[in-house]
């Protein structure tokens, strides 16, 4: 039997539980994909998709269609959800297509865990592919393209080229325009509150005005100082110094714990808890899934981490209750499993939580085989199952009234303290933006009580903008819209990131100014498709095929009628583009009105004249030559100003203004790394300095120099240059690493520098580096190289956030080299028709005019068809 799964790791782990009787290879994901031009979803013939298979994948696929040849039943084992079904699809396709299923024997296997038991079950249960499912995923590939083919030439046409639209990418840049938008236009209001400190033997506490003179206080009731005053000033010379106990009212609380995960709250968790990306999440959770070698080989630790489903297989919560009853005792377990309900609007995938394989593989068995963020990922996984059916934590409530000059004016104390720890002596959630309950005591009381006032004071509030997302926030909010799948929230924030629609800062989402402008432009001329509502009911039919209800042509053709009109009508009209708005000043040099741009490197302002009146400044209000105004930044040594430039290939520092001799002054590119607003006089000034002469080389003795170039930064000895790697600051490095550097080898430098170590791969123990390549930072390990991505800072990567990329490349192959084929072919084409060609001339002319008529023949079209 031939059993075909799509990661290589997976594949090691099922050797161990299948034995001899199988072959395992692995697809390495995807297999075929749609031709990447216009016309690959055909509306016109029956949406038609012409489908093209992956190079990077082309030698697995002769792997497997090889391997068919000698097998008698082929089973197909990718992931058990659409796109797992899609990759099977287009597996058992490609074989058709070559004639390889003839008395051949295809079915599906699906492996919610990596178990024994769970995988010999599966391959006991075969099926045929579900082709609901495949709908489903052909009609959300078709409908990526059809918006994305179609939108982002508008977007290019009407804005500039480079831009892209995509129709669940789209949706969640608005969710982050708009809330921008909103902390923008968001006015802040003052208001008070007012406390009272008091005491009750050793134990002080506080309590907050709630009613005055007989009326409710609300969040606004005091909104200046001079308010609070008036009110504090009554309240201290009515109280006397004393404050009475006017009730007391206790109460048992409960909270339960939170649900097993799924995908989205998964993600959303490692983002509160462990400050990890939800890629990084994924990526982990892919190969908790797969298998780690435990000591005894490898072992799936968790089940399949794309679901939207909150319950638990009878099997597992068996285990679950059996190994709390025994490790913590009856009070922490129900009377029966608790269940839970999915509140997911989209739910769907018919599988379980994520959950451990086996509850009791506990964290600290496993700590020793795993890695920090598999550890940290298990650990939080394990936990959260557990915690979920587990009894309800108790706290017993307080909530206390003291009558402060006369039981008009009531201050409220709120105490709460917990009694019986229940799941919270495992896990309880993280929450975002919002502050947890603490666990606060107040003294004995009675009613009746007379306390001392210790003090009456005011506290000064603003209210505050709402947020700005998180990653967790966000996917938190596009759940609840229902926009996109769990499984492709990771991919919807990597393409905002990489797209710069968006940025992180402080882990929070904030636009950029081409999102901004993308966003303004969709939403005013296409804001039906990029609408929430839209984007759900749209996933809602989505499911529909999945399940069976629906067929998938009839919705792509409702879509396509009403969005390839308003293409058109995009496209042919006249629209004014965002990009360009008139603003309410006149240009300095010609009068007529100023206009606010988008140029290449963000926003700017400029004469709408142009070309006639070249006039531009910075929003800030610098004049300047078309590109950034001066900044002044310092004074050099030589008592020189030092000024900040953004020039048309970048910022840089200029020393002094041009001389009457019309001589430039000296200026110096910031390198990478360094943005204009980091930049201080001391920077300025060490900028200044180069090249920077590091002292004599210990052998040549020659001097070291370093400087920027056009290039970038280098090393300069003895008329040879040395560029300098991202991972070294050419303001810092001194003459111990510049030998180092320039001792590397002819060719090291940009294309292969020695890399920075950062510890050690955990299956074979060697290095795994970081190094800056000719086309940016790399990782190594062993022969792998793997591209550190725009969303990871090469300097301070870690080493599982390392291993994860070296896998991903891994498991991808080695690229496909097709040219150099070409070429051999093409000189072995050659070769022959230039033999013939001489043999047909020769007959009737001479050796010269032979090769004449020969060098001809062979560049034609002609003759290469004939050959």
């Amino acid at each position: 039997k031939l059993l075909i799964v799509e990661s290589p790791s997976k594949a090691k782990t099922l050797k161990k539980y299948l034995g001899k009787g199988y072959e395992i290879l692995a697809s390495y994901g995807h297999v075929r994909d749609l031709v990447p031009k216009t016309g690959a979803v055909d509306p016109d013939d029956d949406f038609r998709m012409d489908y093209e298979l992956i190079a990077r994948n082309s030698k697995h696929v002769d792997s497997i269609a090889k391997a068919v040849k000698e097998a008698d039943n082929i089973l197909l084992a990718t992931d058990p959800d659409r796109e797992g079904e899609a990759i099977a699809w287009h597996l058992a396709e490609i074989l058709k297509s070559k004639r390889l299923l003839k008395n051949k024997e295809l079915k599906r296997v699906v492996f919610y865990e990596i178990t024994q038991s769970a995988v010999k079950d599966a391959v006991e249960r075969p099926r045929d592919i579900s082709m609901p499912l495949v709908n489903a995923q052909q009609a959300r590939r078709a409908l990526d393209y059809l918006v994305g083919f179609n939108l982002s030439p508008v977007l290019w046409k009407k804005i500039r080229r480079g831009l892209s639209a995509g129709r669940v990418q789209s949706p969640a840049l608005r969710l982050i325009v708009e809330r921008e938008i909103e902390i923008e236009n968001f006015k802040s209001q003052e208001y008070w509150s007012l406390h009272l400190d008091t005491h009750k033997g050793a134990q002080p506490f506080t309590a907050k005005l709630a009613q005055f003179k007989g009326e409710k206080l609300t969040q606004f009731t005091v909104t200046n100082e001079a308010q609070q005053k008036e009110i504090v000033d009554f309240l201290a010379k009515n109280a006397k110094g004393e404050a009475q106990v006017e009730s007391i009212e206790k109460k048992r609380k409960q909270r339960f714990p939170a649900a097993p995960f799924t995908t989205s709250t998964l993600q959303q968790e490692a983002v509160r808890k462990l400050g990890f990306s939800t890629d990084r999440t994924m990526k982990v959770a892919q190969q908790l899934y797969e298998g780690m070698d435990t000591g005894s080989g490898a072992v799936g630790l968790i089940t399949y981490m794309r679901t939207d489903s909150v319950s638990l297989s009878n099997e597992a919560l068996g285990d679950i209750r059996t190994y709390i009853g025994k490790q913590y005792g009856k009070d922490y377990l129900p009377g029966k499993a608790v269940e839970y309900v999915n509140k997911s609007k989209n739910a769907q995938e018919a599988h379980e939580a994520i959950r451990p394989t086996s509850i009791d593989r506990t964290p600290e068995s496993l700590r020793a085989y795993l890695g920090d963020d598999h550890f940290r990922l298990y650990e939080m996984i394990w936990k959260r199952t557990m915690a979920s059916q587990m009894t309800p934590a108790q706290f017993d409530t307080v909530a206390v009234d003291l009558a402060v000059g006369g039981k008009a004016n009531l201050f409220r104390a709120n105490g709460q303290t917990m009694v019986f720890p229940g799941f919270y002596a495992v896990y309880h959630e993280s929450v975002d933006d919002a502050e947890e309950e603490r666990d606060s005591k107040l003294p004995a009381l009675e009613e009746g009580e007379k306390l001392p006032v210790d003090k009456l004071y005011g506290e000064q509030h603003f209210t505050q903008p709402p947020p700005r997302y998180t990653e967790a926030s966000l996917v938190k909010t596009l759940e609840e819209y229902g926009i996109g799948r769990p499984s492709t929230y990771s991919s919807i924030i990597h393409t905002l990131l990489a797209r710069e629609y968006a940025i992180l800062d402080k882990k929070r989402f904030t636009p950029t100014d081409v999102g901004r402008v993308v966003n303004k432009f969709l939403t005013e001329h296409f804001n039906q498709w990029i609408d929430y509502d839209f984007t759900a009911k749209l996933e809602d039919q989505l499911d529909d095929i999945s399940n069976g209800k629906t067929e998938w042509k009839p919705v792509l053709a409702n879509f396509w009628k009403d969005f390839s009109k308003q293409v058109e009508e995009k496209s042919q009209a006249s629209v004014a583009r965002p990009t360009t708005e008139l603003i309410d000043e006149y240009c300095p040099k010609c009068t007529k009105q100023l206009t606010r741009k988008l140029g290449k490197r963000g926003f700017f302002i400029g004469c709408s004249g142009y070309p006639e009146c070249d006039f531009t400044r910075n929003e800030e209000g610098a004049a300047n030559d078309g590109a950034s105004g001066p900044v002044p930044v310092g004074t050099f040594t030589d008592g020189q100003e030092m000024i900040l430039l953004q020039g048309p290939y970048g910022p840089y520092v200029q020393l002094g203004q041009a001389g009457e001799d019309g001589k430039k002054p000296k200026r110096v590119s910031l390198p990478k790394g360094l943005t204009p607003e980091t930049i201080t006089p001391e920077i300025a000034a060490k900028l200044l300095s180069l090249p920077r002469d590091l002292g004599p080389h210990p052998e040549s003795g020659k001097k070291v120099t370093v400087s920027i170039g056009r290039f970038g930064p280098y090393i300069q000895h003895d008329g040879g240059f040395k560029s300098i790697p991202r991972t070294d600051n050419v303001l810092d490095i001194e003459l111990p690493r510049a030998v180092e550097l320039l001792a590397q080898p002819k060719g090291a430098g940009r294309s292969a520098p020695a890399g920075k170590p950062i510890g050690n791969h955990p299956a074979d123990g060697e290095v795994v580096s970081v190094h800056d390549g000719r086309y940016g930072p790399y990782v190594k390990h062993g022969a792998v190289n793997a591209t550190i991505p725009p969303t990871l800072d090469a300097a301070t990567i870690t080493l599982d956030d390392a291993i994860a990329l070296i896998e991903a490349k891994a498991a991808k192959g080695p690229p496909v080299k097709k040219t150099p084929a070409k070429k051999s072919a093409a000189k072995k084409t050659s070769a022959t028709t230039e033999i013939a060609a001489a043999k047909k001339t020769l007959a009737k002319k001479s050796t010269t005019a032979a090769k004449k008529t020969t060098a001809k023949k062979t560049t034609s079209g002609k003759t290469k068809k004939a050959a």
